[in-house]
């Protein structure tokens, strides 16, 4: 398989994998595609040991390191330093309330006093992504993606600089243009079908119109499992694949246990585009805990970073306590077959086949 992508970064074949995983990632590169680490639940610290990590198990393949740099998000204009306790005081305390209430209703504890601190503000935020950009060009990485929106434009110039190509995500062709004009090397056409933030406008759709808007390569995302909608993929335009959700049910993947218990026994009905992970739609599976913040009694979300500064610590009591009927989790509606698990290499290799599978299916149809 040959395409400009796979030409860019030496890769056997046009494969991208996004996932929290270093296990994940480095299979995947091991495998002929490229692993793309999400970065955004990571401090520099721990983004610097699992890049250390996978810089020596990946034998040499190359890699990439996903961000969120959002383009628009409350406190942009905040300093460093005074960032979080401006953000915290702007927490109404009706929604600290709600959030409590909806915990206590499903019987959901505390966390126990000597619990860690948690998280509450994660790579959300320009000054938050930068030291996990610096950390990441310190290490051999082909790639730099940014998952929300065309990154900064000096983050572009520094990548390049390293001699690292730079990709976003898009759900519209007007933001694929917005991403070519800061110098972004790849689009990620994504259609609302994918897990986590996306758009509204459906994969098949999505595809063409962005490939049609810019001279650079598209990746196809959203509703991509399997080789014959890869072959879809490629046939409206891209020159690869940009996959998530597929992956966390693979051998290697370090999924919760309940959320890939759902993931396993879901059907492709079973996700909602909600905003209340991050305040910002996102599609998650469904479950009473999105259905809450759509009820009646829901305050409402709060706009990103303020809705996970929020809900942190409630989703990570709802882990902690297996609380089935409140467990969320980024999940595109590709969860539907993603129903049995499998090793990261086997889902690779079995992509690969399915698409030539594919292939000769059409040249069926169209020869003589």
């Amino acid at each position: 398989m040959r395409t400009r992508v796979t030409d860019m970064f030496g890769i056997e074949f046009p494969i991208f994998a996004f996932s929290h995983c270093r296990d994940v990632v480095a299979a995947v590169s091991r495998a002929g595609g490229m692993g793309v680490l999400g970065a955004l639940y990571f401090t520099p610290e721990e983004l610097e040991t699992e890049l250390k990590w996978i810089d020596d198990h990946v034998d040499g393949r190359p890699y990439g390191v996903d961000v969120v740099m959002p383009a628009s998000y409350e406190g942009a204009d905040f300093a460093p330093e005074e960032l979080v306790g401006r953000l915290q005081s702007m927490i109404p305390e009706g929604h600290r309330s709600f959030v409590e209430n909806l915990l206590a209703k499903h019987g959901v504890p505390p966390l126990s006093s000597d619990a860690d601190p948690g998280k509450v503000l994660l790579g959300w935020t320009d000054a938050t992504a930068r030291p996990q950009v610096e950390v990441a060009l310190r290490h051999p990485i082909a790639l730099l993606a940014n998952a929300l929106g065309p990154p900064p434009a000096d983050v572009v110039d520094l990548a390049h600089a390293h001699g690292v190509k730079v990709a976003a995500l898009a759900s519209t062709p007007r933001h694929a243009l917005k991403q070519v004009e800061v110098g972004v090397d790849v689009v990620v056409a994504q259609g609302t079908e994918a897990g986590g933030h996306t758009g509204e406008i459906s994969t098949m759709v999505l595809i063409p119109q962005v490939v049609d808007a810019v001279d650079v390569p598209v990746l196809a995302a959203g509703g991509i499992g399997n080789g014959r909608q890869m072959a879809a993929g490629m046939a409206l335009g891209a020159e690869g694949v940009w996959t998530g959700s597929l992956w966390l049910t693979v051998e290697e993947a370090d999924t919760p246990e309940m959320a890939k218990r759902r993931i396993l026994e879901a059907t492709s009905r079973d996700t909602v585009r909600s905003r209340s992970w991050t305040g910002k739609p996102a599609r998650l599976l469904k479950n009473e805990w999105t259905e809450a913040w759509e009820s009646e009694e829901s305050p409402g979300t709060l706009p990103m970073p303020l809705q996970f500064m929020l809900v942190s610590d409630a989703l990570r009591r709802i882990g902690r306590s297996d609380v089935a009927e409140l467990a969320t989790f980024p999940a595109g509606q590709i969860i539907g077959i993603t129903n049995q698990v499998r090793s990261t290499k086997d889902v690779v290799f079995g992509l690969v086949e399915e698409y030539g599978e594919a292939l000769e299916r059409l040249e069926r149809l169209t020869g003589d």
